[in-house]
């Protein structure tokens, strides 16, 4: 089921990529870009909304500046992510279901929309709103341990061009997964801090 979640948007991302070379040879450079994306990755930390105490895991993104945004639109870009939390469970031993974290995971794979502002040289703050699809391994009983959701997640943060096309990001993000999950909505919550690297924007 993991990997059936995670097929369409990496199927996604990859015919972008796949596409690209032939943009690059049947239009013109995208507002003089060499490519119209950016790829990124780093560890996470997040709050689970299951157990106790603050889980671990990594993730990766793609942001995309596709040509057919309106220009008085520029600052608007496509973000796909996946992130991966399954580092780091807090054991508990005679407390209910959702206080042990012994199987826990959570898994979300998606996009959506990134909006921009360039504010100060080199820095860039952002707002996002994310759509996936999310998958969750839990104790619960022998028949019923894993489920999946739509996740919405809004989100932003800030990027700082360290050198030429590679900025350090640091990214927020608070999930929304609808329906209920023995009982209660899950609402995770955590940090991203990672490396940007963008073809778009190869020079400061």
């Amino acid at each position: 089921m993991r990997f059936k979640l995670l097929a369409a948007p990496i199927l996604t991302v990859s015919l972008i990529l796949a596409a690209l070379p032939g943009f690059s040879q049947t239009i013109a450079p995208y507002q003089g870009k060499v490519l119209p994306f950016a790829i990124g990755f780093g560890p996470s930390g997040f709050e689970p909304d299951w157990g106790r105490g603050r889980m671990y895991g990594g993730t990766a993104w793609v942001d995309w500046y596709p040509s057919f945004i309106p220009r008085s639109l520029n600052k608007l870009d496509i973000e796909f992510e996946v992130r991966d939390i399954s580092l780091d469970r807090h054991i508990v031993t005679g407390g209910t279901p959702r206080s042990n974290q012994a199987n826990t995971k959570e898994d979300t794979a998606g996009g959506g929309f990134m909006y921009n502002w360039h504010l100060v040289r080199n820095l860039n703050f952002y707002a996002k709103a994310i759509v996936a699809d999310g998958s969750v391994d839990f104790i619960g009983s022998p028949t019923y341990n894993h489920d999946t959701r739509i996740v919405l997640a809004p989100g932003g943060g800030l990027e700082y061009r360290v050198y030429g096309p590679i900025s350090a990001r640091v990214d927020y993000e608070y999930q929304i997964w609808t329906g209920k999950l023995i009982g209660t909505y899950l609402t995770p919550q955590g940090f991203t801090a990672g490396i940007t690297y963008d073809f778009a924007h190869p020079t400061p």
